[in-house]
């Protein structure tokens, strides 16, 4: 079944201004209940270092918006803008930035860019979205951020450490003593 482009359209601008509540409220988990279905699949690969697939709404609450992305898990300071998007038919490709906290002395803000695949489903909600971002991008960002002063040592400990020791081993395959 295909949807109306106003109601797909209608959704992925709903995700973007809860998005900037999110980042309000540091609290993310709400999300899953409010834009995607109960047996939403919702999938990150990491670049190929940690798959991330969460089936179902608890899931995703947990996960992603859970563990991922609350305010606990090092992320304070962090913003996620969805900047813009394009929707055929049931189909939707946004882009967004994992930016970090501060600013760059230049004025830039340190930031990483993404895009989600999102399937809507209907009622306002998703059935199922894969996100992509560089990973390797993200791990420099997170080195120019702790640089600077502005990375969270419990973002380091739980996230960036054990994300480049996952991307060292899974790169490290295959390589001439």
């Amino acid at each position: 079944m295909s949807y109306p482009h106003a109601e797909v359209e209608a959704s992925i601008r709903g995700l973007a201004e809860a998005f900037i509540e999110a980042e309000r409220r540091g609290k993310w988990s709400w999300l899953a209940d409010a834009f995607y279905h109960e047996d939403c699949v919702y999938t990150c690969p990491y670049g190929g270092a940690m798959l991330v697939v969460a089936n179902g709404r608890e899931e995703i609450r947990k996960t992603h918006f859970g563990r991922d992305m609350d305010v606990g898990s090092g992320w304070k300071g962090w913003t996620f803008p969805i900047t813009y998007w394009t929707v055929s038919g049931d189909q939707i490709i946004s882009h967004w930035l994992n930016r970090g906290p501060g600013k760059r002395p230049d004025g830039s803000y340190y930031e990483t860019h993404g895009v989600s695949l999102i399937t809507y489903g209907g009622q306002g909600k998703f059935k199922s979205q894969y996100d992509l971002f560089d990973i390797a991008h993200q791990m420099k960002l997170c080195d120019e951020l702790e640089d600077a002063g502005l990375l969270d040592p419990n973002l380091k400990k739980d996230w960036v450490i054990p994300m480049k020791r996952r991307l060292i081993e899974m790169l490290g395959q295959n390589m001439p003593t």
